[in-house]
């Protein structure tokens, strides 16, 4: 397995990209960003955005969604925090800097967890997950929009090549589907519900997994769109 993320270095480097963040990403991602938030909107309720960055996603909500966002950069919060100010969302319950694998919220309280570009930001992908699942309401939802590394073929070494620089800006390019599977199965309280490639060219996934009331007694095969 591929060395680990620092927490330390992700914050810095999300720290030098907060000015630019918007200007950069905000066009590349959308579709993703929409495709998370009609996602989340099927079940609606209380939902987490973990890694809101700079808000970009909050006006696009639904007013009868009540919004929460946290984010380990203060400076990529800063803005989220003066995005809801001028756009008046009196449905974002609360802003804060917070530690994605240590939320500090009790458990089952939300019915979504979004989390967009996150989960090959973070120093341990599956800690952070195993948060996601425990503060999510049986029967809501995780939902995940990320890039998922190629398992073959020129991509994948091109990855493998570009790792050591891509951690230095604070994400790990070969992160691949199968680490999401085996936590899953090794979770036991969730199941996939949906992965589906997203613009652009398909290096991004949509992907959604339910948390179970129980554990299941047969093995569930996600719908691949």
């Amino acid at each position: 397995m591929a060395s680990q993320l620092d927490k330390e270095a992700v914050a810095k480097a999300y720290a030098r990209w907060a000015p630019i963040y918007d200007l950069v990403f905000g066009a590349v991602f959308e579709r993703g960003r929409k495709a998370s938030i009609a996602a989340a909107e099927r079940i609606g309720g209380r939902i987490l955005e973990v890694g809101v960055g700079t808000g970009l996603s909050l006006p696009d909500y639904s007013w009868t969604n009540r919004l929460t966002g946290v984010d380990l950069s203060a400076p990529m919060l800063r803005r989220a925090k003066a995005r809801a100010a001028e756009h008046r969302l009196t449905n974002v319950d609360g802003l804060a800097v917070m530690d994605a694998q240590r939320l500090g919220f009790q458990d089952g309280i939300f019915d979504v967890v979004v989390a967009q570009y996150v989960i090959t930001a973070v120093p341990d992908p599956e800690a952070t997950l195993d948060e996601f699942a425990r503060v999510l309401k049986p029967g809501g939802e995780i939902v995940l929009v990320n890039h998922l590394g190629a398992e073959a073929g020129l991509r994948a070494s091109f990855e493998q090549w570009f790792a050591p620089m891509a951690r230095r800006l604070g994400w790990q390019p070969e992160f691949g589907w199968e680490r999401l599977a085996q936590w899953a199965a090794r979770h036991g309280g969730v199941r996939v519900v949906e992965r589906r490639p997203m613009p652009p060219l398909g290096h991004f996934s949509l992907i959604r997994f339910a948390r179970l009331s129980r554990v299941p007694s047969e093995p569930f095969v996600p719908a691949v769109g």
